[in-house]
Order: structure tokens, then C-alpha cells, then sequence
């Protein structure tokens, strides 16, 4: 049988137990796949925001360096810990689901104590890290954590989990800010204005790979509620977006050349409105990723607006 038509026959996963992943103790294979180490695609995206804002805010810049370093180990610790909380409360529903059904908490490969002790884990760690920031960003870095704990709750009260993934992965924009300029102003609140509209533009293309699952499940989306229309809900979450990051850039004195360098990531926002086919489950991981790539290049406009 030809190796396509077995992979067309194979439920339908993101998990990427292969490479490096599968050369590990066999016994950490799980906890890996749990905190989604397996794929770093979450961590980049919550860290973005931070790294946004900590380049906007002018900090000198060993001190720019320093917290771009903690903002980094930090989210990929906090992005585990929210995995970890999100498949506690949905272990349930992800066996009812193609793409989530072979998640640890969902196939018995962790136990409910285990998932709660690696939890303790990677929050412990987590607070090491924060405790190296102001006392502001600290207090912001405490609040983060109720958006940690209710997000997993919006799904099931609401059509627009997407957005509370937004006010969550982008909480980085003013803790990061708070960090390196020791205060909160109005460029940091419109840079994080700018950093939910895009992040509930990635996450409804994401979810639309879960779409019809999701229906028979009861989980609701804004890919369930915007369904065909989604291209020009997510045109207007990318517009919308981007016209606030150079809001944000003009807030913060940023020069001619942020704006210039802002078309790189404006331009692979509308290559995905255009690419987009919401019956295409691979097709709309590959775009959702694609993600990384313009939170980097948003970054690099804001590094050459400084000068």
C-alpha cells in the first residue's frame, strides 16, 4: 500500500512524537507531550507579545537582553503549564476528538495526580523566573494566571474562546512592557490591543481544524460561528491589527522605518486571508504557524523603528 494512501487512513494529529521527542527516556515521552514540547510553535507565540513589547519600551540594551532571555524560558514554562491545565479540564471531550485523542491525559499515558505534580513543576520554575522581574511586572505576572486557569472554561460558555486565548497569550505585551520600562502607557496598551486581534485571527484558523468535531462535541469557536465567512472575519482581525501596531509605533516615537518594515508582516497576515481553505485541516496548521514568522518580523520592524 503507498505510503500517502496510509497516512490518509491514520486519524488526523498534530502530535509529533518523532524526532528528537522519540530519542528520549521512554518515560518522559508523555510529560513532553503533555507540556507540547513536541511542538514549539505555542511557545514562540506566547512569547512574542513579550518580546514586542520589551523592544518597544527602549530599555538599554544588556538590560533588553536580559529579559528577552527570561521572557523566552518563561513562556515555554508557562505555555507547558497552561497545556497541562487546559487537558486536565478537557481530557473528557479530547477523546472525543480526531485531532486530541491520542493527548496523554485523554489515552491514560498520565494519571490526573501525575499531570497536577508536573503542574506544581513547572509553576515553581515559572515563579523563579518571575521573581528576577520587577515588582510591577510580578503583579501582572500573578494576574496572568486567572487567564490561565479560565481559558479552558471559555469554550464551553461561549463562541469566542479565541479572543480569551487572546487576552492570555497576549498578556506578555504589557508585563513585558512593565519590565522594561518600569511603567504602563497608552503605546503599551494599544500594542496589546494589536496583539489579541491577531491572536484571535491565528487561533480561528487553527481551530478549524477541529471544526466538525467540535460540532458533534458541543465545543464552541469563532471557526464554528463564522464558518464560511471566516476569510473575511480574519481580513479584518489582521487589518484591524496592524493598523494598532503602527498606532503603537507612533505612540512609542518609533521612526519612518518601523512603519516601512511593518508591510513585511502586513503582507504575510493578507498572503494567509488569501491562502486560506477552511477544509483544509494541514493547510490551516501550516498558516497558523506561519505565525512565528510574522511575530519575528514584527519584531525586527520595531528594533529598526528605534533609530
Amino acid at each position: 500500500m503507498a505510503a500517502a494512501t496510509v497516512a490518509a487512513m491514520q486519524p488526523y494529529t498534530d502530535i509529533a512524537a518523532g524526532g528528537w521527542v522519540s530519542r528520549l527516556p521512554r518515560g518522559w515521552m508523555p510529560y513532553v507531550l503533555l507540556a507540547r514540547l513536541d511542538r514549539p510553535i505555542g511557545w514562540w507565540l506566547l512569547f512574542l507579545p513579550g518580546l514586542w513589547s520589551i523592544l518597544l519600551a527602549r530599555a538599554p540594551a544588556a538590560r533588553s537582553a536580559w529579559l528577552l532571555i527570561f521572557f523566552l524560558v518563561g513562556a515555554v514554562l508557562m505555555r507547558s503549564a497552561g497545556c497541562v491545565v487546559n487537558d486536565m479540564w478537557d481530557r473528557e471531550l479530547d477523546r472525543r476528538v480526531t485531532r486530541t485523542a491520542g493527548r496523554p491525559l485523554a489515552s491514560g499515558a498520565v494519571r490526573m495526580r501525575q499531570a497536577a505534580a508536573f503542574l506544581v513543576l513547572l509553576l515553581v520554575a515559572a515563579l523563579f523566573i518571575l521573581l528576577q522581574l520587577n515588582p510591577y511586572a510580578q503583579a501582572l505576572g500573578v494576574a496572568s494566571l486567572a487567564l490561565v486557569a479560565s481559558y479552558p472554561l471559555a469554550k464551553r460558555v461561549t463562541w469566542w474562546p479565541q479572543l480569551a486565548l487572546g487576552f492570555t497569550f497576549g498578556w506578555g505585551a504589557p508585563m513585558g512592557y512593565a519590565a522594561a520600562a518600569g511603567r504602563l502607557d497608552w503605546a503599551a496598551a494599544v500594542l496589546y490591543a494589536a496583539a489579541i486581534l491577531w491572536i484571535l485571527g491565528y487561533d480561528t484558523i487553527y481551530a478549524h481544524q477541529d471544526r466538525e468535531d467540535d460540532a458533534l462535541v458541543g465545543v464552541r469557536s469563532t471557526a464554528r460561528l463564522f464558518g464560511a465567512a471566516t476569510r473575511p472575519f480574519l481580513a479584518a482581525c489582521y487589518a484591524a491589527a496592524v493598523a494598532l501596531l503602527a498606532a503603537a509605533g507612533w505612540l512609542a516615537g518609533l521612526s519612518w522605518r518601523f512603519d516601512a518594515a511593518l508591510l513585511l508582516p502586513a503582507g504575510m497576515l493578507g498572503w494567509q486571508v488569501m491562502r486560506l481553505d477552511i477544509h483544509d485541516p494541514a493547510l490551516c496548521l501550516r498558516l497558523f504557524k506561519l505565525n512565528r514568522e510574522v511575530g519575528l518580523a514584527v519584531g525586527l520592524a520595531i528594533l529598526l523603528g528605534r533609530w
